[in-house]
């Protein structure tokens, strides 16, 4: 009897575990307006809820994801040992995609341009990071090289005519030597070197050697002190990654010069760069600078914006690895981007922001972010305009051959 006992309580526990797993494994088959429904109810954050991503983006691990398209991908590059003063801009990713949280989807028309860059054509996505070695440059360069030549070899999502059948990159910096290997990778993707539009308050085509040291020997060109935030144009000229002279442009500069002469000028211009000083845009205003960059540029040759934050003046964005006073306003400098808009942009990045050294209100970052939304705006817009233009053009062949 006792045994019958125990037999009926074990069949019951047996059917009671049976009877959880099937609950626990039930698969609801949700249709389509369920979905729709359970969308419009959870589906969008606020500007302070939400997973940090830029701009409450979708989130992807694209170097790890070889399938996933995108149209502009944001990707971090959270390096910062090739600075030559103040460290920090590691975290420079991570404070500008928080500082960019109050950017919606929903919230996020642009009226200077006439579109909301997030619910247009273009198909947006966070990356990531790329992993950087904190502790070897040299491995460090060496992986930022493949992972800007990896994702390049992406797909557009759409067909977006300026595209060119190519995606195309923001990076959120770190300190500027990751511009290096940016162009590295898209001097192989376009076949031809890429002219860099460039504001900074130093030049960032100092030879290495101009930084003293009796340890190192001027040539030997793959010291790994070469690799350095205020070389990074100089290596990018050497390897011929940069634009024709004349087609290179530094904007916002008021750096101090190396020695007792004009050298390092001297060398700027051998290496074919046009120089727009902090100061002119008090004899010239904003109008004329705009004009200087599309006339040096145009709207056809493939450019790379590189900007380094530290373009603003430490007074507005104080988080950066080498301040200098004097510098454009945040106003100035979002004016500018939003002149150049008709630019031919192939990629961009956004450096040297150090969060160690922000203030509580978070205004450098908050700089950051804004100038990544004006720039993806602009990338946007040309593509919608460009896909028009094609679209107008296949019309009118279409009609004169029904004629």
């Amino acid at each position: 009897m006792h045994l019958n006992n125990l037999a009926v309580k074990a069949a019951g526990c047996l059917a009671f575990l049976e009877t959880v797993h099937g609950h626990a494994n039930h698969k609801r088959d949700a249709s389509p307006e369920d979905i729709r429904v359970l969308n419009e109810k959870w589906g969008t954050d606020w500007p302070f809820s939400g997973i940090s991503t830029f701009a409450h983006l979708p989130h992807f691990k694209c170097l790890v994801e070889p399938d996933k398209s995108f149209d502009i991908g944001i990707i971090g590059a959270p390096f910062d040992t090739a600075v030559s003063y103040r460290t920090g801009a590691r975290f420079g990713p991570r404070a500008i995609r928080s500082s960019a949280a109050r950017q919606t989807s929903f919230r996020s028309f642009n009226p200077r341009a006439g579109i909301n860059p997030y619910k247009s054509w273009a198909d947006i996505v966070d990356c990531g990071d790329i992993p950087i070695a904190p502790f070897d440059n040299k491995l460090a360069l060496k992986q930022m090289s493949e992972a800007y030549v990896e994702l390049g070899r992406r797909a557009p999502t759409s067909k977006a005519a300026g595209y060119q059948g190519m995606s195309k990159l923001i990076t959120l910096g770190g300190d500027h030597s990751v511009a290096l290997p940016a162009l590295r990778a898209l001097k192989e993707r376009y076949g031809q070197p890429i002219s860099v539009l460039h504001f900074d308050a130093h030049l960032d085509t100092w030879h290495p050697a101009k930084y003293p040291s009796a340890w190192v020997d001027a040539s030997e060109t793959d010291a790994q002190s070469f690799f350095n935030h205020g070389s990074v144009f100089w290596l990018a000229g050497t390897e011929g990654l940069l634009g024709p002279n004349g087609t290179n442009v530094h904007a916002g500069l008021r750096t101090r010069l190396s020695g007792t002469d004009w050298t390092d000028l001297e060398e700027d211009t051998e290496q074919g760069w046009h120089r727009i000083a902090a100061d002119d845009i008090d004899d010239i205003g904003v109008a004329k600078v705009i004009e200087i960059i599309m006339t040096k540029l145009g709207t056809e040759r493939p450019v790379y914006l590189s900007l380094d934050i530290d373009v603003i003046d430490p007074g507005m964005a104080p988080a950066t690895g080498t301040p200098e006073p004097g510098g454009w306003t945040t106003r100035e400098v979002i004016r500018i981007l939003r002149g150049i808009e008709g630019l031919n942009l192939v990629g961009a990045d956004i450096v040297e922001v150090s969060p160690p050294y922000d203030d509580a209100g978070e205004s450098t970052s908050l700089a950051a972010a804004q100038i990544v939304y004006e720039i993806l705006t602009s990338m946007v817009k040309r593509g919608h305009r460009e896909e028009q233009e094609r679209l107008k053009l296949a019309a009118e062949e279409s009609a004169k051959d029904e004629l």
